[in-house]
């Protein structure tokens, strides 16, 4: 089959890793992503990507450009290219959340188990099919 279904809101639920890139097409890429209890994704800037976040569980805060704004279960969040933005858990569970980047960011198939792991690594034009 070509494309990729699955039931993204278990795949969100049960994914305890701090990246993990499930499927890369030519013009969009679908990653997990579970940040712990008082961590941040980093402050960013994607120049030539877009991003659309969907938070499945947990709670936190997002800053966009300067402005922040709390995040809840079910909260959806677009960031434009060009815009600083971090994510932060503010609760005391796991923030579990899944990000669609347009075009890719990551190289497909990688899975960064914590914050910690996370390189330099940039998406090399190869898609998961």
């Amino acid at each position: 089959m070509k494309g990729f279904v699955d039931n993204i809101e278990q795949l969100t639920l049960d994914n305890v890793d701090f990246r993990r890139v499930l499927y890369t097409g030519k013009h969009l890429q679908r990653v997990l992503m579970t940040v712990q209890p008082g961590e941040a994704i980093g402050g960013e800037v994607h120049a030539g990507h877009d991003q659309c976040f969907r938070i499945e569980s947990g709670q936190g805060k997002v800053l966009i450009d300067g402005t922040r704004r709390a995040l809840h279960e079910d909260d959806a969040i677009i960031v434009p290219a060009g815009a600083r933005h971090n994510i932060s858990n503010t609760g005391d569970a796991p923030l579990r959340r899944y990000t669609i980047y347009s075009p890719p960011n990551h190289r497909d198939g990688v899975v960064h188990a914590t914050r910690a792991d996370v390189g330099k690594e940039h998406f090399d034009g190869v898609p998961s099919e």
